[in-house]
């Protein structure tokens, strides 16, 4: 599975959401716990909302993808979106998914 492709888009937005779905759909993961979500992408292709890859990453970083997990992950895509001087959600992001 290709994390930094899911990374760079959640993070920097390139590739296209489209794009990832594609490979993602294309790729999948061998784990249980991401079939639910790769089903669905592969339903809704680019429809797939972001919260999904969000949940997707957390899974695939073999961490849970409960409300608070995914909420805070995506806390910290939307503050390097609003601008991260220091890198420091960037980074808070990383370990956050680090194992």
């Amino acid at each position: 599975m290709d994390f930094e492709l899911i990374d760079r888009y959640l993070l920097d937005g390139s590739p296209s959401k489209p794009e990832v779905v594609k490979h993602l759909v294309a790729h999948p993961s061998e784990l249980p716990e991401a079939r639910p979500f790769l089903e669905g992408m592969r339903i809704l292709g680019s429809r797939t909302p972001d919260l999904s890859l969000v949940a997707l990453r957390l899974v695939l970083a073999g961490k849970k993808a409960d409300d608070e997990s995914v909420v805070a992950l995506r806390a910290l895509v939307e503050r390097v979106h609003a601008g991260d001087p220091g890198g420091e959600a960037r980074t808070a992001y990383q370990r956050m998914l680090a194992p």
